[in-house]
């Protein structure tokens, strides 16, 4: 058997301080357990997804930012104005979508050209 050879950016010192503090044995056995626990009937499939959290974004300032209208940013997440006026006004929250969505953007504003 040939060994494999991944080319990485990151040093192995680098690669090393990333999984420091890691407990796979410990993270693979919670799954496990999990598993166990929806199989017997003991867990809903609800209570075993992990949702990985995104930092809130503050739509109004991310679309005044980029120098657009709540129209003209509706049209480009796809949404309706209305929509963009209830996430900035605090009445409803982007859905997960759109918060990915919102969190690449304020990450990378050329991705605004990409979707127009």
């Amino acid at each position: 058997m040939t060994e494999r050879e991944i080319n990485s950016a990151f040093t192995d010192e680098e690669i090393a301080e990333n999984f420091r503090n890691i407990d796979f044995f410990a993270g693979i056995m919670s799954g496990l357990e999990e598993a166990l626990a929806y199989e017997k009937g003991t867990a809903k499939a609800a209570t075993i997804v992990r949702k990985r959290s995104l930092p809130d974004i503050d739509v109004a300032a991310e679309r005044k930012t980029l120098g657009l209208t709540q129209k003209a940013f509706a049209k480009i997440l796809g949404v309706s104005p209305r929509t963009v006026e209830a996430w900035e006004s605090g009445k409803s929250n982007p859905s997960p979508t759109a918060r990915n969505l919102l969190y690449l953007i304020s990450l990378d504003h050329s991705l605004i050209q990409k979707l127009q």
